[in-house]
């Protein structure tokens, strides 16, 4: 399918410490895409791909035809599944909106991805402190 071809989504290439967004909490990969469009531009035509609810994705081409695809996010890759195709990318880390990342896709295919808005992510648990427990004397 050539709408997939040269498609890409985040990874660790994304210059986006892991330690980052562990601070904020427990990150579940695509939980920042889902409801969010990045545009993913690859030999300079720019393709906007449409994360849905319940992995469900369109990919919208300049000239605004939309083409149904499906999607994952799991064993550190982000994958993106069409009718005929399949192409996945490496994702260890949340895409930030407005930090582009150039990323290789499975296909040996470089691309700039680009989110204008994602989902924040999780507070990190606050760590109860439990007061010490002394004896009669102080101890």
């Amino acid at each position: 399918m050539k709408y997939l071809s040269g498609l890409v989504v985040a990874s660790a290439a994304m210059a986006i410490p892991l330690s980052a967004a562990s601070a904020q909490g427990v990150w579940v990969p695509g939980s920042e895409i889902v409801g969010q469009s990045v545009q993913v531009e690859t030999n300079g035509i720019t393709n906007t791909v449409y994360f849905d609810q319940g992995g469900a994705a369109r990919i919208v081409t300049p000239n605004g035809t939309s083409v149904p695809a499906t999607w994952t996010a799991s064993a550190g890759k982000l994958c993106l599944y069409g009718s005929a195709s399949q192409e996945c990318w490496p994702y260890q880390a949340p895409f930030q909106a407005g930090q582009p990342a150039t990323l290789s896709s499975s296909c040996a295919t470089s691309s700039r991805w680009l989110a204008a808005a994602t989902n924040p992510l999780p507070e990190a648990p606050v760590q109860q402190v439990q007061p010490e427990v002394r004896g009669e004397r102080g101890r």
